[in-house]
This record gives structure tokens, sequence and C-alpha cells, in this order.
């Protein structure tokens, strides 16, 4: 079964919401829970190399047809799907990364490394800074490496001006709308090349290869063709990304701990999303909207999780979000945790129950 493609049987609420949250008999928890993902860890090479070489292919033909059509809606449609193609590529980056897929393939590993610097997310500090987030996902101290950061109300309230106006900024609409800027280009590699050179030189390999790149498709194809060639699919697969990066763990009923109420699994569970998509996007984002089987074990092949939701019932039942707009707005709306209520909130409430 081609268990990557069977992600629509996995998003129709009312299959998996008939009964309450913990209301399972003999329901596992805790190590056992994680324990009992631990078959579902193991990749299929044949699987892995599949959808890192078509996916491959398909980038490679989407940005040829952006150069070589000729009519320009031509142009345009190969260039956003080279955008949604990127994305795809990129979790199945992180995947490799997780050693989740082809984890003693060393052809595997240098290919990704190439690939992270394409997507300007090199892997000293991609992975440095995703097992952070992995290892403190919703603690309130610490969670903002490899993350969006978060403020308690009370911090937020109690903070300067500008620490306001540079916490709202990361957490700004726009902000995650360029991500290609903000996020990849400046969060990735401008600002680890700086502050590290030594520990971070992949960084500035990757900010190399991208302005050469940019000089060079100007120079030899024109403006027109960076913009559908470049400009246009970073910046959907940026957008994106970024998006998504927000949304698994900034949604409405999303939770925060302090040291001593955090436990990993509560993490994956309480504090990760599942981003329920159509088909075509689960396929686009790799199954990545399985976000809290994920954090429960990211040693699982994202072919594999909505496998692992059909055949483990205590994943069934997981908080939830989508890319409705509705959805989308209630979720950058959410901006501070507020411990009294033990719910995120937005600025302008923050500021009138303070």
């Amino acid at each position: 079964m081609d268990y990557e493609n069977s992600a629509s049987s996995t998003t129709a609420g009312p299959a998996i919401e008939e009964e309450p949250r913990g209301s399972l008999k003999n329901a596992r928890s805790g190590k056992e829970l994680i324990l009992a993902t631990k078959p579902f860890a193991v990749d299929s090479s044949v699987k892995s190399w599949w959808v890192i070489l078509s996916t491959s292919f398909l980038i490679v033909l989407c940005m040829a047809g952006t150069i070589w059509n000729f009519a320009l809606p031509w142009k345009i449609g190969c260039s956003i799907l080279s955008g949604l193609l990127i994305l795809r590529m990129f979790v199945i980056y992180h995947d490799q990364q997780h050693k989740a897929i082809l984890p003693k393939s060393r052809l595997a590993g240098g290919l990704m490394r190439l690939y992270g610097l394409f997507t300007l997310s090199p892997v000293s500090i991609w992975t440095s800074s995703h097992n952070h987030h992995h290892n403190h996902n919703s603690r309130l101290r610490g969670s903002h490496i490899g993350s969006f950061p978060i403020m308690t109300k009370a911090q937020f309230l109690k903070s300067s001006s500008k620490e306001r106006a540079q916490y709202l900024f990361m957490r700004h609409p726009l902000t995650i709308l360029f991500g290609y800027i903000f996020v990849f280009l400046g969060g990735m590699c401008i600002f680890p090349s700086l502050e590290k050179p030594k520990e971070h030189s992949d960084c500035i390999m990757a900010l190399v290869f991208h302005v050469t790149m940019l000089v060079l498709i100007t120079l030899f194809f024109g403006w027109g063709t960076l913009v559908l060639l470049v400009l246009i699919p970073f910046t959907i697969a940026g957008a994106i990304g970024s998006y998504l990066f927000y949304a698994q763990h900034n949604f409405p009923d999303v939770s925060f701990y302090d040291s001593g109420g955090w436990t990993y699994e509560k993490a994956a569970l309480e504090s990760s999303s599942f981003l329920a998509t159509n088909r075509a996007m689960a396929w686009f984002t790799g199954n990545i909207g399985y976000h809290h089987i994920h954090h429960l074990n990211a040693r699982i092949p994202f072919y594999r999780l909505p496998e692992v939701m059909r055949k483990l019932p205590e994943l069934q039942r997981p908080k939830r979000t989508s890319l409705n707009p509705r959805d989308i707005a209630r979720c950058l709306s959410l901006k501070v945790w507020d411990v009294g209520s033990q719910r995120m909130t937005g600025i302008k409430l923050a500021a009138q129950e303070a």
C-alpha cells in the first residue's frame, strides 16, 4: 500500500472524533506509547530512493519548463509547481536529517547536504536548531531555538517596547509570508554566519552559492527568468514552510509547560498539531501535517505517518488545525501564552485582561 498517498483517509473528522480525548480503554501512554511506534520507524530503501529521485526529477523538469516554455502561463505554472516541489523535497531532506530515511547511505547524506545548501538550510544550523526544537518543544524556556519565540502574557507586558517590537516582528504574518528572506536567508544563513562563522561555515557556502546562482541566472537568462525560476518558487516554498513551522506549535488548543510539567510524550501530543490537508497538499508537504506523530518518534519515515495514525488508536484524536483561511487567521492571531487561562491569546485581549 502507498501510505504516503493514503493521507486523505485520515483527514475526515467524524471518523476519528467519535469519542472524547482520553476515553480509550487500555490506552497506552508515556514510554509505552513511544515504544508502540518503534516498529514503524523503519524505512524502505527502495521507497526512500524513489521519493528522492522522483521529486528531484520533477523539480528539474519544472525548472526547465520555467526557462524554455514559450507561453507565459505555462512558465508561471512551472514556477509555482517548482515552489511546491522544493517544499516537498525539503520535508524529505528534513526526514533524512532525522535518520528516518536512508540513515546509513553516505550518498543520500551527501545529496541532502547539497540540497540543504540549495534551500538555504545548511546542515550545521538545521541539525543543531531542529534537534533542540524536538527536545524542548512546548517548554516555556528554550523553545525559541528552531521555532518561533513564545512569551507569556506577563513577560510581554513587562518587556520594553524594543523587545515587544522584536518579538512581534518574528511572529508577524508578513515575516512568515516572506520566510524565504527572514526565516531561511536571514535566520538560517546570514545571522549564523555572522555569529559563529567557523561553526557554521556551510551557512557561508549556502549564501555564496545562492548569490552566485542569482547573478548567473540574471546574466544568462534575464530578470524575468530570475523571478520565475528562483524568486517565486523560493517565496512559495519559504512561505508555506514557515507557516507550517508556525502552525504546528501555535494553534488555539496548544499547551505549553514549565520544566515541572513537561514530558516528551505530552509535548508531542498536546503541543503539536495535526494539520488536516487534502490529498494533494499532503503529498506536497510530505505528510508533515501528522506532526504529533512525528514529534512522538522522529525516526518514522514521512510516508509511514498515515499508517501509524490508522493503526494506533491513541494517536487518532489529535489537536487539529488546517489550511482553511479561518484556521490560518486564528493561528496567526495568537501571540502570547496566558499562564492563568492556560491558552494562547492575542495582544489586545492580553492587554485588556492585564
